[in-house]
């Protein structure tokens, strides 16, 4: 009988791989501090975002999330000019992922002091655009347009390759669940439901734009990303996937090329078998970090 060969080891490596490429040298102390100390959360085990967050279909999600928000021409100024993204590409996603694991998982006081560190961060980043035009990250307007582009493509990217799409309702509450940590963060009133979703995205359509930096940004981020060689194919397929989740016109301001046979025929199939592939790298059993949960 011919025994079929032990795939853990495998498995192993290429978790903890990517452990330290999103959590960062920290992720294992702070995976214990977020899930093992005691005290109520936010949002309970059956919440939606906790499904969302927790499901590799995030990977996606976050970088068609990175190419939308850079169409707003002053969210992308505040980017270029204070971000580091470039520099520090990867301590960026690291703080990013802590965040996120923070507010989705953590106890509610740490939480609300991740969010206040952020709004913290936002008082000090302010600039002028290209155009001549005044930003300050704090302004609730621009935080209302970073927040919804996030939340729709996290939940596209969740209900394409997510491994339990959500209901309606369960999509509803994810948006409703988002909207409890973006007001920590300072937008009055986020919308709470997919269709509130739907109208925000369509207010700040006759602001949005590709200015030279954000087609700068998508190069970057889609064709020159600092990855290692053995994971420029799988992250070429993530990027192909994240393209896709975008609205057309959004691909077209870029100036990103699509092919509908393609996207149907190859991009989306490859982008499930992907995320497939992190997933069962990532399996609950072992220790790991999705791009949401630490």
């Amino acid at each position: 009988m011919r025994l079929l060969p032990d795939l853990g080891p495998a498995r192993d490596r290429i978790g903890e791989a990517i452990l330290s490429r999103v959590a960062g040298p920290e992720g294992p102390a702070n995976r214990a501090r977020i899930h093992g100390t005691p005290g109520p959360r936010w949002f309970g085990p059956d919440r939606p975002v906790r499904r969302v967050h927790g499901d590799a279909a995030m990977f996606t999600g976050g970088l068609a999330a990175l190419l939308l928000q850079s169409l707003h021409p002053l969210a992308m100024a505040a980017v270029a000019g204070h971000s580091g993204f470039r520099g520090d590409p990867w301590g960026r996603l690291q703080r990013t992922s802590t965040f996120l694991a923070v507010t989705t998982y953590g106890p509610a006081d740490s939480a609300q002091e991740a969010c206040d560190q952020v709004r913290a961060v936002h008082e000090s980043v302010r600039g002028r655009a290209s155009d001549g035009r005044a930003y300050l990250a704090s302004d609730p307007h621009l935080l209302c347009w970073v927040h919804i582009a996030e939340v729709d493509c996290f939940l596209r990217a969740h209900q394409r390759y997510g491994a339990h799409p959500l209901d309606d309702a369960g999509c509803d509450g994810y948006v409703a669940d988002m909207a409890r940590i973006a007001t920590a963060l300072g937008v009055p009133d986020p919308p709470r439901d997919q269709a509130g979703l739907a109208r925000c995205l369509a207010a700040f359509r006759g602001e949005l734009r590709a200015t030279p930096e954000a087609r700068d940004t998508a190069r970057f981020l889609l064709l020159r990303p600092p990855i290692p060689p053995p994971a420029r194919l799988p992250y070429a397929v993530v990027a192909a996937n994240a393209v896709s989740l975008l609205p057309a016109w959004a691909s077209r301001e870029l100036r990103l090329p699509r092919i509908s046979l393609a996207e149907d025929l190859l991009v989306r199939p490859l982008g499930t078998a992907v995320t497939a592939g992190i997933r069962w790298a990532m399996a609950p059993t072992r220790t790991r970090v999705t791009s949401g949960r630490v």
